[in-house]
């Protein structure tokens, strides 16, 4: 049986305490961070997104408004261990209080990062991430090793940015867990796999981008010492720009997404085509001053008695021809070896068009000799006729023949002197 008694002074409402106690604690805990695990989330038909957070000795009531809530990348699930922000509010009807959410995030970053620290330290003591120890890329890869997931975008932007630049190059890939607990050993055995096989001449490691955690096993210890023991040279393609993980660290070059690996990897086609261009027209005008300074010569030789010299002239500049010939054809296989049989028609376009350049020449250091065999002037000794000399000198009129004066008559086999 209740007893009635005299009401104290100082006695207030429920709802003037709860008002008081609401004003306290609202400003009290207007901007809080609290760590602890999702408990049975749920979303409103209005979008709103409630859930409990709580640890192993309390517990306490979230709600996030549709607006925020639409923009979290991924919606907590029941035991994820999260950081909510937000501020405390007071709901005076039920006499309860709970935190208003502004932004829930992964807990364990901390732990996270710190490991990352500590392992970068010890790698780095090491001598792992030593530059002298870095592998220059091969200029011309004929086949690439790529790790990662064949579900994922990256593999396919690598394969369409390879067919654009360098389609003589072929890809090879080792499917491999990217993320997820499996995802550090099946990274290793597929850097191992290319390793150890000898297919390859370029190795990519990597996936598009994604959270720390997401992109957690490249920062794994074991990855890292096999992209360092690797056979290969390796590029850590790790889709984030801003931020390092160990593998590049460890890696010989670093990229900051898969398809800019692929730039850094295999050279542009188009680039290579106007390099064949400017080799070509070099050859072109090198070819065009050789033949130039040979015609020059042979013009200074045809007003040359001495035909001898100039035959043994003629033989020097023909072997001197074969020579750079040879030379050329040398510099040529070297300089253009490295293009596949895709580019070959360029190649033999250059050789064929430097043939023909070069028997044309030919033709005319021939036809050249044969004018200067005709210009001999002892041909018609050689036929039966014959010279006067008198007085040392040729005697080419009978205006200038001396009747009285000794004279030598010279034949193709020798002279006879007369008077």
């Amino acid at each position: 049986m209740l007893q009635y008694v005299e009401e104290p002074g100082n006695v207030i409402s429920v709802s003037a305490l709860t008002h008081e106690i609401k004003a306290i604690l609202e400003s009290e805990f207007e901007q809080v961070s609290v760590r602890g695990e999702i408990s049975q989330p749920q979303t409103s038909r209005n979008g709103h997104l409630y859930f409990t957070l709580k640890d192993a000795e309390a517990q306490l009531s979230c709600v996030m408004w549709s607006s925020l809530r639409q923009q979290l990348d991924q919606v907590p699930k029941h035991g994820d261990e999260v950081i909510v922000s937000g501020s405390v509010q007071v709901y005076p009807p039920h006499g309860r209080y709970q935190l208003i959410a502004r932004s829930i995030s992964a807990a364990g970053i901390g732990a996270l990062q710190q490991a990352f620290e500590e392992l970068k330290r010890r790698l780095q003591a090491e001598g792992l991430f030593d530059e002298s120890r870095k592998r220059p890329l091969p200029q011309f890869p004929e086949a690439i090793g790529v790790v990662t997931s064949a579900t994922g975008a990256a593999f396919q932007d690598m394969r369409n940015t390879l067919e654009k630049r360098y389609p003589l190059c072929r890809v090879l890939l080792y499917h491999a867990a990217v993320q997820g607990a499996q995802a550090a050993p099946e990274i290793v055995e597929g850097i191992r796999h290319f390793s150890e096989g000898g297919e390859v001449d370029l190795l990519i490691v990597g996936r598009g981008g994604g959270s720390l955690e997401d992109l957690w096993a490249f920062n794994e210890e074991t990855v890292a010492r096999a992209i360092a023991g690797s056979r290969v040279p390796v590029i850590s393609a790790v889709g984030h720009e801003t931020d390092f993980s160990i593998s590049d660290f460890v890696a010989d070059v670093r990229a900051a997404t898969p398809t800019q690996a692929i730039v850094m990897a295999v050279p542009d086609r188009n680039d290579l085509l106007m390099r064949i261009g400017d080799l070509q027209l070099t050859l072109e005008r090198r070819l065009s001053d050789v033949m130039q300074r040979h015609r020059d010569t042979v013009s200074r030789f045809l007003d040359n008695y001495a035909l001898h010299k100039v035959k043994q002239r003629i033989a020097r500049q023909a072997e001197m021809l074969s020579w750079q010939e040879r030379q050329m054809s040398g510099i040529l296989r070297q300089r253009l070896s490295h293009i596949r049989e895709r580019n070959s028609h360029m190649a033999d376009a250059i050789t064929s068009a430097a043939a023909r350049r070069l028997i044309q020449q030919r033709s005319q250091l021939s036809d050249l000799h044969h004018r200067l065999l005709a210009a001999d002037p002892n041909a018609p000794l050689k036929k039966g006729y014959t010279r006067i000399h008198q007085k040392e000198q040729w005697v080419r009129s009978s205006d200038r023949f001396d009747s009285g004066s000794p004279f030598e008559i010279e034949w193709t086999d020798g002279r006879t002197r007369h008077g």
